[in-house]
Formats: structure tokens, C-alpha cells, sequence
């Protein structure tokens, strides 16, 4: 296909050759030799007059001009992909689609579960491949490497739309010997002294928690961090140190530590839990069917059935 005097395949390797800044891993990636994406580069030079990769080193840099052109680049492949292309009608029951979910441990641990139980009901050919957190979601629904974000409201893009899932509060997980635990409560004045296991995520520096810590002025001793929710509870065994968590991640933790909960010593607001899509992609008939997938699973999950026996 061609568009004003450009073959549209050339910003394919294009986009390869941006995203991998290497001829060869990106001629590797598109299964073509690395003599032939040089031609394609060549074309690509000539029509944009421009070199768009140079040779600084041992890597290949983008040119200014070609750091203008990676986002729009993304954006016509993505909206290509998600409009002219895309399939009409989804049947899960014929499907061997792959659904990418950007998605917090909290969320895998306790909502996707659920969804996996119902979505085997419908499909036994259709794949979920699920995504590590990241500094910038949006990016990776623009950049087309997730199809759908699982994230908290507060970090939602304004570019997309977006749905509610679930709210959820917060409480403090201590271990059953800790003397917080014996005391069966916990103030303010503990809160604030007590040694806190904190979960920093990977590339960000903020959580919904840590907003809330730092506009309420509330100082937290931290002496441990961990990139992971689901492991904050299991590190404050058999010390006195404390852990802010998630109450639906408590509560499927507490079946199996020695630990217990207490409720936070001050109202701390609660969060939204949202799924979030490309703008192109509101009437893609496979993200529908996974969207309404997910409220069914925010439904299982509170109404106490255990994915693992399905029983309540």
C-alpha cells in the first residue's frame, strides 16, 4: 500500500528499527535479512531526507528528526492495526487471540484469577499474556504493546476512556507475634514509629499510598522496599515492622502467613481500580468481550468464590 509517493510497509521496519535501534535485532524481529531492511532504510532516508539512525558508538541513535517521527509512526501503525485491519465479529469459542494486560501483582493476585476461571468457561484457545507495571501505562496501550490497562483511576491518561472496576481501602498488616498484634490495635503515634515495608514499583516513584502519605504530611520510618505488593506481607514475619496494604490482598494472604489486620489509625481514601483502552479501540469486538469479562470477574471475586475449589 501507498500513501503519497510512501510504501506504508516501510514504517513497519521503520517502527522496528526506532523501537530495537539496531538494524539487525530489528531485521531479526520482522524475519527478513539484514541486507534487506538496509534497503528499506536507504528508501526511508531518501523519502525523509533524513538519516533517521546514525552510528554513535556501538548503538544506533535516532536523529531530531527521526525522535519527531517514532510517536506519529506508532500512532498510524497502532490506528491501522486497531481500525482497517482488525477483526470484524470475535467468537472466544473459535479464537486463539492473545489479550496483553498491563496489571499490578495486587490485581493479578486477587481480580485476574477470576477472570481466568470465566474466560476457560467460554474459550479454551484464547491467551492472556500479562504486563509488568511501567512509569508511563498510557505508553504501552499508544505504543500498541498491552490492549487493555488494569490500573489505579488517579493514573489513568485523559487521551482514553476508561471504565471503573472495583474500590478498594487499605489496611495495615502486621504479623501475629508483633506487639501490634497483641495490642490488637494501632495508633498514629505507632504507625508513625514503626518500621515500614513499603512496595516502590519498578521505573516509578509513586503509588496511591505514598500520595496519600505525603499529602496527609505522615512520616513513615521505611526499612525495607520491595517491587512487588503481594510480597510486602510475607516480609514483616517475625518482626514488629508493618506493611500498608491492600485489604482484599490481606485478607487472601492472611489464609496462609502468620499475620493479621488492623485498620489504618487514620481514614485514608480509598482506591479506584479502573481498566483502560486505546481510543481506537472502543468497538474492537474482542476487547468488549474481555471488558465485560473483567466487571463479571470483580463480581466472583466479592462474592467469595475461591477460584481455587470454585466453591464459596
Amino acid at each position: 500500500m501507498r500513501y503519497n509517493k510512501l510504501d506504508l510497509n516501510l514504517l513497519v521496519a521503520l517502527d522496528a528499527m526506532f523501537t530495537l535501534r539496531s538494524v539487525s535485532r530489528a531485521a531479526e524481529q520482522l524475519h527478513m535479512s539484514q541486507s534487506a531492511l538496509s534497503s528499506s532504510l536507504a528508501r526511508l532516508r531518501e523519502y525523509f531526507d533524513d538519516d533517521l539512525l546514525v552510528q554513535v558508538g556501538r548503538q544506533m541513535e535516532l536523529t531530531p528528526r527521526a525522535e519527531v517521527l517514532r510517536e506519529a509512526v506508532r500512532d498510524v501503525l497502532v490506528r491501522v492495526n486497531t481500525t482497517i485491519t482488525a477483526t470484524p465479529h470475535f467468537d472466544p469459542a473459535q479464537s486463539d487471540r492473545e489479550f496483553r494486560i498491563f496489571v499490578s501483582d495486587f490485581s493479578m493476585a486477587v481480580l485476574i484469577p477470576h477472570l481466568l476461571v470465566l474466560a476457560r468457561e467460554q474459550s479454551d484457545s484464547v491467551r492472556f499474556h500479562l504486563l509488568p507495571q511501567t512509569r508511563q501505562p498510557q505508553r504501552t496501550l499508544e505504543h500498541g504493546d498491552a490492549d487493555l490497562l488494569v490500573i489505579p483511576q488517579d493514573f489513568c491518561s485523559s487521551e482514553h476512556p476508561t471504565e471503573h472496576l472495583f474500590d478498594e481501602e487499605f489496611c495495615t498488616v502486621v504479623w501475629n507475634g508483633s506487639r501490634y498484634a497483641q495490642a490488637g490495635e494501632m495508633t498514629l503515634a505507632d504507625y508513625e514509629g514503626a518500621g515500614h515495608v513499603v512496595m516502590q514499583p519498578p521505573g516509578m516513584d509513586r503509588t496511591i499510598e505514598y500520595l496519600f502519605m505525603e499529602s496527609t504530611g505522615i512520616k513513615r520510618r521505611v526499612e525495607v522496599t520491595t517491587f512487588s505488593f503481594l510480597a510486602a506481607p510475607y516480609l514483616v514475619v517475625g518482626t514488629d515492622r508493618i506493611a500498608t496494604v491492600h485489604r482484599r490482598l490481606a485478607n487472601e494472604v492472611k489464609r496462609g502467613l502468620p499475620v493479621t489486620t488492623l485498620p489504618m489509625p487514620l481514614p485514608m481514601k480509598h482506591l479506584a481500580q479502573s481498566m483502560q483502552w486505546h481510543k481506537y479501540r472502543t468497538q474492537d469486538p474482542g476487547l468488549l468481550w474481555l471488558r465485560g469479562l473483567l466487571q463479571q470477574a470483580v463480581l466472583r471475586m466479592d462474592s467469595g468464590i475461591d477460584t481455587v475449589d470454585g466453591e464459596h
